[in-house]
């Protein structure tokens, strides 16, 4: 549950970091409004944006190498499923569990002395009760 919300902040801060820094103006772009470039015309000003994209980026980034880092050691805990198909030589589990129980089973005795045995046995039905 907490791996999978962790992931959903991770995305959000990922994809708002990206934003952030997409917005921000270059280190020339100052130099280019002076001589009348357009960049003074811009959403926040020449400079005012500086200070609040800065903080925010700064913010987010931090947030995202610590999520990021939570997430490493969430993650490094974890025991990893092997692959069937890496070797195919070695029996799996449940290959391994039928042929045990099928070596288990013990022989059916009938112990009932009122019924003949033999070749004038009559045919006995079976009934599908496997022993416990």
């Amino acid at each position: 549950m907490l791996y999978e919300i962790l992931i959903v902040i991770y995305l959000i801060v990922a994809l708002l970091l990206i934003g952030l820094v997409l917005i921000q103006q270059g280190k020339g772009a100052d130099m280019g409004a002076s001589f009348g470039a357009g960049a003074s015309a811009t959403v926040f000003g020449s400079s005012g944006s500086g200070n609040f994209l800065t903080k925010s980026t700064s913010v987010l980034a931090i947030a995202f190498f610590v999520i990021s880092l939570v997430l490493g050691n969430l993650t490094a805990n974890r025991v990893k499923a092997t692959d069937e198909w890496n070797n195919l030589a070695t029996p799996t589990a449940a290959e391994q569990s039928n042929t045990s129980e099928a070596s288990a089973e013990p022989a059916t005795v009938n112990t009932n002395s009122d019924v003949p045995v033999g070749d004038d046995a009559p045919a006995t039905k079976d009934n599908g009760d496997v022993p416990n």
